[in-house]
């Protein structure tokens, strides 16, 4: 028989419910964004003008559907060339290797505005050159520039993303996949890229919501898109609550692509769960 002593010793200690330093901390940060959250909807609620958001509805629709056809042409020609880029960076071969590295390097290592302001800016200086190449009727464009700048900066990331999900699957699968007299092709269609998928899915997301996020400059150099039109509406108005509608769209629009992100994640890891 078990002594009082022995049933003493195995029973598990009492947690006692302390509030650290960390904890309270925690609660008073959640209070104060909680708080903060609050007054906006306070403030919302009594500024809301009906013949304001009908007036300028149409505007920031507009101004959508460009942030949206930006974010989506410069995500798929980002894509394209983040393909070479990333077998570049895997390459053998020095100066290739080399090549690709710096063009990596420099997209991640300078601010995108910037980069667009080399583009918009930049490039205009060349306007005789650009004419006598037939190019400067693709550069004057602010629209065209804008794609161009966000192309070449999401095809550095996506490149890496790349690289580091192909990396990720091991190298027993290749040698399987040539066991078993698969093409390289084939390997890469049916075993590498699947497996690289889940790895990369997540990676591409973060990098699609930065890139909605970060569209909103692109009204500096006067593409009306979301942000544009809601300068355009705040210069007319001066109403505050005309960025928060922004904000609030900006957020739906984060947020349906978070979900959408979670429903692929848990179709492709179906094989996975148990």
């Amino acid at each position: 028989m078990r002594t009082e002593q022995t049933l003493a010793a195995e029973r598990p200690p009492v947690v006692r419910d302390r509030w650290t330093l960390q904890r309270t901390i925690g609660v008073v940060l959640l209070s104060i964004w909680a708080a903060l959250a609050l007054a906006v909807l306070v403030f919302m609620l009594d500024a809301w003008d009906p013949a304001i958001f009908q007036r300028y509805l149409p505007r920031y629709l507009s101004g959508l559907w460009v942030t949206v056809k930006l974010v989506v042409v410069s995500v798929i020609l980002g894509a394209l060339l983040s393909i070479p880029i990333a077998y570049g960076r895997t390459s053998r071969n020095g100066f290739v290797a080399a090549l690709a590295y710096a063009y990596v390097y420099f997209f991640r290592g300078t601010p995108l505005l910037a980069q667009t302001f080399l583009v918009y800016y930049g490039l205009g200086s060349f306007r005789p050159e650009l004419q006598a190449v037939g190019l400067w009727t693709f550069f004057r464009e602010a629209w065209y520039c804008a794609v161009f700048a966000f192309t070449l900066n999401t095809a550095a990331y996506q490149a890496e993303i790349l690289r580091g999900a192909i990396e990720s699957v091991r190298r027993g699968q290749w040698e399987a996949a040539a066991a078993l007299g698969l093409s390289k092709m084939q390997t890469i269609r049916k075993i590498i890229v699947p497996q690289a998928m889940i790895v990369a899915l997540r990676p591409y997301g973060n990098e699609i919501i930065l890139m909605i996020k970060g569209s909103a400059i692109v009204a500096i150099i006067t593409v009306y898109d979301l942000m544009g039109e809601t300068r355009r509406a705040y210069s007319q108005t001066f109403d505050f609550q005309t960025y928060i509608w922004a904000a609030m769209i900006y957020l739906a629009i984060v947020e349906v692509l978070r979900n959408l992100i979670d429903w692929i994640e848990r179709r492709i890891t179906r094989h996975l769960k148990r």
